[in-house]
């Protein structure tokens, strides 16, 4: 607990001695994107919800006819199961996390603000990160990636000790891994009735 302690305060201590590097024009462009960020994010707070609850049943459909299955179709059923609960569980975990990282915006805009000073092209980085600024809704996490690529950043001190809480989850490499999960969260809807559906059948071609 110590340690812990001890540890919280240097990276608080971090993230406020490069907080006092950061220009004001790119504090600037980072409260924007901060803005931009947190009214997307709360914008797409129930219509993610839906996605997340929309497979839910049919997840837990698969897997209690898995359990009621015999020989291989049991098992191919619970493995498909479990890797559609694995799915979800992501979603859910990546969009707690990020409901999360804009609770506060000031704080989110002033990590931004690090990501940005910590970039080996700020300019570069600053400018692509204006152009973010100007647009949101659904396609914000597929902006903020292209933004980013091409870009050199130092995401190893960022990703590697978790300084930065609320903005690694809107930087490289989070950044990818993010629009990834929720590709696979759209993809998992259809996925998920199909898979149940044939589930079904082949329980009941089981046990005739």
């Amino acid at each position: 607990m110590r340690f812990a302690k001890s540890f919280g305060s240097q990276a608080n201590s971090a993230v406020g001695g490069f907080a006092s590097r950061v220009d004001g024009q790119t504090g600037e462009v980072a409260h924007r994107v901060a803005g931009v960020i947190t009214v997307a994010v709360r914008v797409l707070r129930v219509p993610t919800a839906i996605l997340q609850a929309v497979p839910v049943p049919f997840i837990a459909a698969t897997l209690a006819l898995g359990l009621v299955a015999d020989g291989g179709v049991r098992i191919v059923v619970l493995v498909a199961g479990a890797v559609m609960a694995a799915v979800s569980g992501a979603f859910w975990a990546r969009r707690r996390a990020i409901l999360r990282a804009v609770e506060e915006p000031n704080k989110l805009a002033t990590e931004l603000g690090i990501a940005i000073s910590l970039s080996d092209k700020v300019d570069e980085t600053r400018g692509a990160l204006e152009r973010v600024a100007g647009g949101g809704g659904w396609r914000l996490f597929d902006r903020l990636k292209g933004a980013w690529g091409g870009m050199s950043m130092t995401g190893r001190w960022i990703d590697g000790i978790g300084d930065l809480p609320r903005a690694r989850y809107f930087v490289p490499p989070r950044i990818g891994t993010t629009v990834t999960i929720t590709i696979a969260a759209l993809w998992l809807v259809p996925i998920s009735v199909v898979v149940a559906l044939f589930a079904l059948i082949g329980t009941i071609a089981g046990s005739l």
